[in-house]
This record gives C-alpha cells, structure tokens and sequence, in this order.
C-alpha cells in the first residue's frame, strides 16, 4: 500500500543529499567542456601525433562503462600512482565523470566547427583577419551555437548518471533513497520520490537550457 506520508517524509532528507548531486554534475561539466574543447581542437585541426592521442583517448573512455571507470580511478589509480592515495570518492568521481563525458564533448564541438562553412573563414582572411581573429568572431561563435543543444544533453545524462556514485561510498541523492528504503521498507514511494527529483532537476535545467538558446538565437533571426 502507498505510504503517503512516507512520500513526504523523504522530501528533506533528499534536499539534504541534493548539493552532493548537483556539486558532481556541474564541477564535472565544468571540467569536461575545457578538456573536451581541448581535444575537439586537436582533431579539428588534425595535430599530428596528439590528433591520434585524441582518437585514442575518445574510444577509450567511451568504450568503458562508466562504473568499471570509476573503480579503475578510486581503487586503481592510488596503487599506479602512490602519491594519489589521499584521493577521496568525491575526487575520484569528478575526475571519472569529467573523463568520460569530454570523450562525447570532443566530438559533439569537432563535429559543431566542421559545420561552419569553410567559405566564411576565407572571407574573413580576405578581408584582413588573422586566423585567430576569423575563429574568435566568427567560426566559434556559430560553432558554440550549434553544439549548444547536444551539449545540453550531455549535461542531463550527466545529471542522472551520477546516481551511480553510490558504488564509492557517496551518499548523493539516489544512495540516500537506497538506504531510506532499507530501513523503512517503502521501496516504490522513495524511488518514485527520487524518481520525481532527478524529473524536475531534468526539467529545470532543460527551461534553463531553452532561455539560452533563444539568446543565441537573436543573431540568426529577422
């Protein structure tokens, strides 16, 4: 039977576990968006050697399932790399999900930079440019505004795969449902409250996401 007051009873031990959620989704977009830019330039402009660093760095990490990358950083890495043994599951969480997700960064910006016209960026050397200049004022703002709804999804699946953290001991949003469910026996009200709680964070951030796109739309539209 639904236990409505169950229901409500979860709503402030999950807000409380909320900025563990929402502090793993956004540093590690944070960090993903540079490496991922870094890296969508190398292949863009295909740097020798580093291009196929690139290519081989992308396939990696978007190859491997992103709780067997987590183990390999938390328990891993500390005995490759002795001085990182002090690495806490919140560390290792970050730089797991930054990782992975500057894999399907890369490729979202190559893809978005391939998709300026080459003309413009000859017109703008034509007219006096310097390379640098065409990119600043021309190719990366077009390209910013064509990868801004699939980096937007990027973010969402984010968001909701960090609910796999609690397999190193975090206790974010999902993990607190977990052992409220242990403990109270309510297993179909605490998972339809988390449930509910990822749905409205998805569904902010996706209001969020629309305002920006229209802002960027501005230059486009008559």
């Amino acid at each position: 039977m639904f236990n409505f007051d169950a229901f409500v009873a979860l709503l402030p031990r999950l807000a409380v576990s909320l900025p563990i959620t929402l502090l793993l989704a956004v540093v590690s977009m944070a960090i993903a968006l540079v490496l991922g830019m870094a890296l969508a330039v190398v292949r863009f402009l295909k740097v020798p050697v580093l291009n196929q660093v690139a290519i081989a760095y992308i396939s990696f990490f978007r190859g491997i399932p992103t709780v067997v990358q987590l183990f390999l950083i938390y328990f891993g890495l500390p005995q490759l790399i002795p001085s990182m043994s002090n690495l806490d599951a919140m560390g290792a969480a970050i730089i797991g999900f930054s990782l992975k997700e500057a894999s399907y960064l890369a490729e979202i910006f190559r893809a978005s930079l391939a998709s300026v016209d080459r003309g413009q960026y000859e017109a703008g050397i034509a007219s006096g440019l310097t390379a640098t200049e065409v990119y600043r004022r021309v190719i990366l703002p077009q390209a910013i505004h064509n990868a801004v709804p699939a980096t937007g999804n990027i973010f969402i699946s984010l968001l909701k795969e960090t609910s796999v953290v609690f397999v190193l001991g975090l206790v974010d949003m999902f993990a607190e449902a977990k052992l409220e469910a242990s403990a109270t026996g309510y297993y179909f009200q605490t998972y339809l409250v988390v449930g509910l709680a990822y749905w409205l964070l998805v569904v902010a951030y996706t209001w969020f996401q629309g305002r920006v796109e229209r802002v960027l739309d501005r230059p486009y539209t008559r």
